[in-house]
C-alpha cells in the first residue's frame, strides 16, 4: 500500500512537469576553424540560405539534422519562429528557383560530429551534451528559449 502511494506521488510529479522540455542546442564548427563566434543573425542567414560564407569569407558546408528530428524542429523554430513544414516549403521554393541549396541532412548528432571533425569548413548543430573537444561551439540556443 505504501509503495502504491509513492508511485502515485511520482506519477503526479511527472505529470506536472512541462511536456515540451528541450535540450540545449549548439551550433558547432571544426576546432581548427578560425571562427570563434556567430551571432543569431549570422546563423539565421547561413541556415536560411541567405549567406553561404563565414564572416571571414570562407565558404561553409552546412549540415542539418534528420527531417524528423526534434532537435531540427527546435533549432529552426527558435531561429525563425517557423514550424518545420514552413521551413520545408521555404527551402522547396529556394531550391526550385535555383537561389540556394539546402543544408545536407545527416543521421544525427554522432554523424554530425564525425563530419564536422573531418572538415574545417563544416557547420552544424546538435545537442549540447554531444559536444566533444574536436569541435568548437560558436552559437548556443538555451532550452529556456526553445518553445
Amino acid at each position: 500500500m505504501l509503495a502504491a502511494r509513492y508511485l502515485f506521488i511520482v506519477f503526479f510529479i511527472l505529470a506536472m512537469l512541462p511536456a515540451n522540455v528541450a535540450a540545449d542546442i549548439v551550433v558547432v564548427v571544426n576546432a581548427e576553424n578560425e571562427i570563434d563566434t556567430l551571432t543569431k543573425r549570422q546563423v539565421i542567414d547561413l541556415y536560411m540560405g541567405r549567406n553561404a560564407y563565414f564572416p571571414d569569407g570562407t565558404r561553409t558546408l552546412r549540415f542539418d539534422q534528420p527531417s524528423d528530428s526534434t532537435v531540427r524542429a527546435d533549432f529552426y523554430h527558435h531561429l525563425t519562429q517557423m514550424k518545420l513544414p514552413s521551413i520545408n516549403a521555404y527551402w522547396a521554393r529556394l531550391i526550385f528557383t535555383g537561389r540556394s541549396s539546402a543544408p545536407v541532412p545527416l543521421s544525427g548528432d554522432q554523424e554530425m560530429l564525425e563530419v564536422i571533425e573531418n572538415n574545417k569548413y563544416a557547420i552544424g548543430y546538435l545537442n549540447k551534451g554531444s559536444v566533444n573537444n574536436r569541435v568548437k561551439v560558436v552559437f548556443e540556443l538555451n532550452s529556456n528559449e526553445i518553445e
